[in-house]
């Protein structure tokens, strides 16, 4: 009765939500109108987009599918580590744990992966992907069941930001049988800890699975002068409930409920090292930094129906709701200077005796932010035999709230306590709110025609992206604005692909698609980001022989740069969006997998290489300071040109051994060209890390696993002027996994 009053409870708020969707839901009853008689088709792949590793190959673009099995061989929690083995993907590690993903791909900055599209489930899971597109959120990495990944013409159907890519994590699926579960158990070095679980069934009508997911760490550095850990616990619920007709129903449906709570704390700062101390004991931190904590709460209802029409047609919508909430109270200025303006200099100098002083003052921020999400989004898949064709509708609304403060300490060298001297007043130091409305359509033809397939495609969309921002100080929004900014876009993005089939093994492919991403209300001249984006290879599979190689090019019109805190902006910049004029992009991907086999044992190895090459064409003196002052040639910040990674197994009848080998070419942290200057660079390093699994029984598995297996010490980025280490080589688990057996299907 308990679950049913929840239900009941969902599709109210859910009804709500959806009233302010007045635009896709009159497309929705239109589209429902070309309905016919309907068979049931238990297969439908209603969230997925491509669903298998077979769907993949037909593709006409970069597309990459990490299945279940391929999660679970090193059991990553890090979203960054796991997406190493897809080609054109960076990532920028930052706390060692993947707790602040930075993601980018084909050259597009990695900065809070602000220049991708995330969805979970096929919807957007960024907290605001229109009005704040740096992501605080990531869905949790270690509960999916399947990752998707693309870039180029793949992407086109996915917006708002077709440039770089689109990935689609998708969580765990209802079992199809009557009864199945699973239980995972880790322990590791420096407290680390998983619990994993899930429960579920399906029975005629009414299906449903219960999943629970949580980790935790005490962290690998520690506090100068007081030990304190630099940990974190992250706890993650998921809940789905399915209704469907009768498999014989005339028209066959399926109405799904998904529920979803996740919450972290974790003691993160933005403070590095000094390069001196980074030398000297490069897993230390500052003692100012001792208070600095992340608090988040992130809870989604999505609702999803899918009605099989006819033979030709099937519809499907989803409704989400997404609110995430964080307080990243951290240090702001040590001594009366900004992290990257002398502050981490004035910690290192205290915490080493040199500051010549027995306090210090240090201001504490509270990074305070709410977000807001929701939306509604119809599909309509027709089959017309040579043409496969989606229309598809999304109205999507999303908001960011600051309402932050500044608490003042001292430090002293004593007990190297930090006591409040004074506190701030709420909402004083930033009171603003950035939010977006969007209408977005789309149309998608995959043709056939001999051994030729033609995608084409065509995106609209249309938004409104405002800001309303109350001066310092001024708490009481009744009060007048400082800023009213509201930027209105309109565009249109037409993408075309073909694929050509030369034989059952070998596949070209090659297209062409216009990028876009929208100007963020900081974006004082409202120019969108657009680009041309190019991209032709091959693609080849027979037996054990996998591979594809793909040549990209990116001709920028404008591209976005985002001033956000991670990158050491000033509190007045932060928000604040620049634009670089013309940027070409431009690069190989590469992918290649065979299978040796000797006796009873198999040998698989997997090989993934990008070269990327960046420039800006037009000199410019910019606000944001890791592009500076750029002079034409010179290349994008933190982009690598080379990126290998080599996977390595031995498979045995009830075991299999891994190793996993990580190469990043050198980095600059500033736009420039030739030489990098010392203290511009994140030097290049080759990670190497390991698993092994052993099946105790059919249902039991013992696994164990080494992050960073020989030691290597190496800087993941530098951030405010200062040093932020990667993780040091660490057990990561030793996992006991027991599966119930599925049991089967009663109909």
């Amino acid at each position: 009765m308990r679950a049913i009053q929840i239900i009941v409870s969902f599709i109210g708020l859910a009804m709500r939500i959806s009233s302010s969707f007045k635009p896709a839901l009159i497309a929705l009853s239109v589209v429902s109108a070309l309905s016919n008689s309907a068979m049931a088709d238990d297969d439908m792949e209603h969230l997925a987009i491509f669903g298998s590793a077979q769907a993949v190959n037909d593709v006409p673009g970069s597309a990459h599918m990490i299945s279940q099995t391929d999660l679970e061989k090193f059991d990553f929690t890090d979203i960054m580590r796991t997406l190493t083995s897809v080609p054109g993907v960076y990532v920028l590690e930052e706390d060692g744990y993947g707790l602040r993903p930075n993601i980018g791909m084909r050259g597009t900055g990695q900065n809070r992966s602000e220049k991708i599209t995330i969805m979970e489930d096929g919807v957007l899971a960024a907290p605001a992907p229109y009005s704040a597109p740096s992501a605080y959120y990531f869905p949790t990495a270690g509960r999916m069941q399947q990752i998707e990944v693309l870039k180029g013409t793949s992407s086109a159907m996915y917006g708002p930001r077709t440039t770089g890519g689109v990935i689609n994590m998708l969580s765990r699926t209802i079992p199809e049988a009557a009864l199945a579960g699973q239980v995972n158990l880790s322990a590791g070095e420096d407290g680390f800890g998983k619990a994993h679980a899930y429960v579920g069934g399906a029975g005629q009508n009414v299906s449903s699975v219960f999943e629970v997911f949580r980790y935790q760490a005490d962290g690998f550095k520690d506090v100068n002068h007081t030990g304190d850990d630099t940990g974190f616990v992250k706890n993650d619920i998921m809940a789905k409930v399915m209704i469907n007709s009768d498999v014989d129903a005339k028209y066959y449906q399926e109405l799904e409920f998904k529920l979803k709570y996740s919450d972290e704390d974790s003691d993160e700062t933005y403070m590095g090292l000094t390069e001196a101390d980074f030398n000297a004991n490069l897993y230390s931190r500052y003692s100012a930094s001792q208070l600095d904590n992340m608090d988040t709460s992130h809870k989604q209802l999505q609702i999803n129906h899918h009605i099989k029409l006819s033979e030709r047609f099937t519809l499907g919508t989803s409704a989400y709701y997404n609110d995430f909430s964080r307080n990243w109270y951290k240090t702001n200025k040590v001594d009366g200077n900004s992290l990257s303006g002398g502050g981490i200099d004035d910690a290192a100098a205290f915490d080493n005796g040199t500051f010549g002083a027995g306090e210090i003052e240090v201001e504490v921020k509270a990074n305070s932010r709410d977000y807001l999400s929701k939306g509604i989004q119809t599909i309509l898949d027709a089959d017309f035999n040579d043409h496969q064709v989606k229309f598809g509708v999304r109205y999507h609304e999303d908001e960011m709230d600051r309402f932050q403060w500044v608490d003042k300490y001292t430090l002293d060298d004593t007990e190297y306590e930090m006591t409040l001297k004074e506190a701030g007043i709420h909402g004083a130091d930033s009171n603003r709110i950035d939010s977006a409305q969007a209408l977005a359509l789309f149309v998608h033809d995959e043709y056939t025609v001999g051994d030729f397939i033609i995608n084409a495609g065509l995106r609209y969309e249309d938004m409104t992206i405002s800001r309303k921002d109350w001066d310092k100080g001024v708490v009481d929004r009744s009060q007048p604005l400082k800023k009213d900014i509201s930027n209105d876009v309109e565009v249109l993005l037409p993408s075309l692909a073909v694929t050509y089939r030369v034989n059952n093994d070998l596949v070209i492919i090659g297209g062409v698609q216009k990028g876009f991403a929208p100007p963020a209300p900081g974006n004082d001249k409202a120019e969108n980001e657009e680009s041309i984006n190019y991209e032709l290879g091959l693609r080849y599979n027979q037996d054990t022989l996998r591979a594809e190689a793909l040549f990209f090019y990116s001709d920028y019109e404008n591209m976005h740069g985002n001033c956000t805190a991670s990158q050491g902006c000033d509190d007045d910049d932060i928000g604040n969006q620049y634009n670089a004029g013309e940027v070409e992009v431009s690069g190989l991907e590469m992918k290649v997998g065979y299978e040796f086999s000797a006796g009873s044992l198999a040998f698989p190895v997997d090989v993934t290489y990008t070269f990327t090459e960046t420039e800006f064409q037009n000199a410019f003196a910019s606000g944001l300071d890791t592009w500076g002052s750029v002079a034409a040639g010179d290349e994008l910040p933190y982009v690598p040109e080379n990126q290998l990674q080599i996977s390595l197994a031995v498979v045995g009848e009830k075991w299999r051994s891994d190793i996993l080998v990580r190469y990043m070419d050198e980095m600059r942290t500033t736009a420039g060209q030739g030489s990098i200057v010392a203290g511009n660079a994140v030097d290049s390093r080759t990670v190497v890390d390991m698993a092994a699994h052993y099946s105790v029984a059919d249902n039991q598995e013992i696994t164990f696993n080494v992050d960073n297996l020989f030691d290597k010490e190496y800087m993941a980025t530098r951030t405010h002027g200062s040093i932020m280490v990667g993780k040091p080589r660490s057990v990561t688990s030793v996992s006991y996994t027991h599966l119930t057996l599925p049991t089967n299907r009663e109909v």
